[in-house]
């Protein structure tokens, strides 16, 4: 008989090597918002380090009582400094914090959950993609929308040719405005210039990170960071990575043509209130080119012929315009088109989840759905339209659009805006 022995994760060691039986160790970067309901989403797993610049906010204290074993840091450099037992960490900062975070953890071999968008600027994501694969660690961007059932059997629609080819797609959000009243986050507006004490507990050295130095205010920190310049990216980059996920899908886009913007006043400290961007992509394959329209503030599409009358448009939500008719949502018009059609058989297989494709990811299974080779790319194409929101540019881009070079990953017709696919970072920070 046979004898056999089971050897110890730590004797095995080493990234890419954790039996599939084994609990990863993950540690879970900002966890006062969105990053506790990450943790709750992992938690199969040992969550065995917590960090936040601050523990008061939000949801922070819940995490904290919810995993009372795990070490708690401020400093995520000191935490992976400290704690060797890491195997992974989910990165949910603000956005100007995820590039920096991301890649020193892919440096030292860790696999890397980071929310949307993947990054503040079109070259981080280009480079955290690229780190990715040169460090052979499994990678997930918090769209958890491309996990679901709804985005496959679209796509399986679209391609068996249920409104023809589409060469136009409209996709809205309300965001930052919140319903009728109230904001989600508040954009359009001017620095303050009060300078109130620091809140006990904040680390805001640490809370700005890679940013410019300025003094502490309420109007950045908590949760209302989005709507800046130098923190978030706004409407489009909070929202875009989920909305356009399924239109990339399935229409198999890759990068633009040219982008070109339409706002309400903007300035060089918020995003605008309210603003229309148009993408333009080229032709793939069977399909013939099309143009992406994107509206955020609460702007919408106008109403098209086809659309019954009593049916909303809603406060967000797609609609793909084909040669035979249109999808808004998951709604086939002109009816007689619907009640003529029998879908095809589903063929795309279910997610097991998109933080179990992670985690699965993580022990040596297949790639998750969005890795970073997936986001990367996505998010470039989503913060180019930030780009020509930029009110540096304004005056440039009010008689020309602006065009890509895909080959050479910048702007061919306006050098000057090519400066703001990246950003300098603070000393001290750099990716």
């Amino acid at each position: 008989m046979a004898a056999f022995t089971i050897v110890p994760r730590h004797v095995i060691g080493g990234l890419g090597h954790v039996p599939p039986s084994d609990k990863l160790n993950i540690a879970c970067i900002g966890i006062g918002g969105k990053g506790a309901m990450d943790a709750d989403f992992v938690s199969s797993e040992n969550i065995v380090a917590l960090c936040d610049v601050d523990f008061a906010v939000k949801s922070a204290p819940k995490v904290i009582e919810k995993y009372p074993e795990a070490r708690r840091y401020k400093d995520y450099r000191v935490m992976l400094d400290k704690q060797k037992n890491i195997d992974a960490v989910m990165v949910a900062t603000p956005d100007h914090t995820h590039a920096v975070i991301s890649m020193d953890a892919m440096r030292r071999g860790k696999h890397v959950f980071t929310q949307k968008p993947l990054t503040h600027t079109v070259h981080e994501a280009r480079v955290l993609a690229k780190a990715a694969r040169e460090y052979k660690v499994a990678t997930q961007m918090g769209n958890q929308g491309q996990a679901g059932d709804g985005p496959r059997r679209l796509r399986e629609m679209i391609w068996d040719g249920v409104i023809g080819a589409v060469h136009e797609v409209h996709v809205w959000t309300d965001r930052p405005n919140k319903g009728l009243v109230g904001v989600f986050w508040p954009q359009g507006m001017d620095r303050p210039t009060e300078t109130p004490e620091v809140p006990v507990g904040l680390d805001w050295d640490l809370w700005l990170g890679p940013a410019p130095f300025r003094p502490y205010h309420p109007a950045y920190h908590r949760f209302r960071w989005r709507g800046w310049w130098d923190f978030g990216s706004g409407a489009l980059g909070d929202i875009g990575c989920h909305s356009m996920d399924p239109i990339f899908r399935a229409l198999k886009l890759g990068y633009p043509t040219s982008v070109q913007a339409v706002s309400t006043l903007v300035n060089k400290e918020t995003y605008p209130s309210g603003s229309i961007l148009t993408y333009d992509f080229p032709a793939r394959k069977d399909m013939p080119p099309v143009t992406l329209k994107w509206y955020d503030g609460g702007l919408k599409p106008p109403r098209m012929e086809g659309i019954l009358d009593g049916v909303s448009l809603g406060a967000g939500g797609t609609l793909y315009v084909g040669e035979k008719g249109m999808i808004l949502g998951d709604r086939i018009m002109p009816e007689s088109l619907r009640d003529s059609y029998t879908p095809p058989e589903p063929k795309i297989p279910s997610s097991p989840g998109h933080y179990q494709e992670w985690i699965n990811a993580c022990k040596g299974g297949r790639s998750a759905g969005s890795d970073f080779d997936w986001a990367g790319p996505l998010t470039e194409v989503v913060l180019m339209g930030n780009v020509a929101l930029r009110m540096e540019l304004k005056e440039q881009l009010s008689n020309q659009k602006l065009l890509w070079d895909s080959d050479a990953k910048q702007f061919s017709n306006l050098p000057e805006a090519n400066a703001f696919l990246h950003k300098t970072y603070r000393e001290g920070w750099s990716l």
